[in-house]
């Protein structure tokens, strides 16, 4: 049975939710085992290839100049965010600074949308104040004393991230998988430049190659269908529902790191799932 055409936004943007949660939280457990920045170029290649392939196998129609340089800048600014965010998860707490990135992330897009598509209705905006809730009570830290390592990191991704949505936006009507190809392109440019400016190039274990792939699949593929929510939705609404994807990070860093799990990130969930009906129905 088919989706409702006013849910299919939504639909996408719940499986973004699930690709990139999973993808931090194997891109942070890995970057704990390597350099951040060499992984990031490994996840890169391989999402950029996975995203090829697919492209090339379904004949899709490639994008024109202006939708190419919308993608390739977005993937400047996602890859490099992208590298300083598995930093920030490497060398602090998935559970507080994944939250912290998506809910920066998701704030600047959320404004510029309402600016540009006008306001979406107060069920929507409820929801958004939900979601952002929600998002922060999942990042609530039990220590007070002193900043967290990793949030400066941590905050640059975040920024860096609602650069990507919104020169995502301005490809339009762009095949999703020639985005996610080209954001993935330029991407691999960027960290690949960091990587041997900084002098990070060295071996790395069969088990983080197989890491790196995997991520850059699911990370590659949350890209492709965050584009598709953003072409059939509002903006704001893409961007919210997909920021919520720390639920889905901090739910593997307490099943497989025994993270602590307390009953503020519970009671964030919670809003987070009360969020996604009232952004949905409007």
């Amino acid at each position: 049975m088919a989706l409702p055409a006013s849910l299919v936004p939504t639909a996408f943007s719940l499986v973004a939710v699930v690709f990139w949660g999973t993808s931090d939280f194997l891109g942070g457990f890995a970057s704990r085992r390597t350099n951040a920045f060499l992984f990031t170029a490994l996840v890169n290649l391989s999402g950029f290839a996975v995203m090829a392939l697919l492209a090339l196998a379904t004949h899709a129609i490639f994008p024109t100049r202006p939708q190419v340089l919308w993608a390739l800048a977005a993937g400047a600014l996602g890859g490099t965010a992208l590298a300083f965010f598995y930093r920030a998860l490497s060398t602090g707490n998935m559970g507080l600074n994944a939250p912290i990135a998506a809910v920066l992330s998701a704030a600047v897009p959320t404004a510029f949308s309402i600016a540009t598509e006008g306001f979406p209705g107060i069920g929507p905006v409820l929801g958004f104040a939900l979601a952002a809730m929600g998002v922060w009570l999942i990042a609530r830290s039990e220590q007070f004393g002193g900043r967290p390592e990793g949030l400066g990191t941590a905050v640059l991704a975040g920024l860096g991230f609602a650069g990507f949505y919104l020169c995502v936006r301005q490809t339009g009507d762009a095949s999703a998988l020639w985005v996610a190809c080209l954001t993935r392109s330029s991407a691999l440019l960027v960290t690949s430049t960091l990587v041997l400016g900084g002098r990070h190039l060295r071996p790395v274990s069969r088990a983080v190659l197989g890491l790196a792939l995997v991520t850059g699949v699911l990370d590659s593929g949350g890209t492709w269908v965050f584009v598709r929510a953003s072409q059939t939705g509002r903006l704001d609404a893409a961007v919210v529902l997909s920021s919520l994807y720390p639920a889905v990070t901090v739910l593997l860093a307490g099943w497989f790191l025994h993270e602590r799990f307390t009953r503020w990130r519970t009671i964030g969930i919670l809003a987070a799932l009360a969020s996604v009906p009232l952004i949905a129905l409007h």
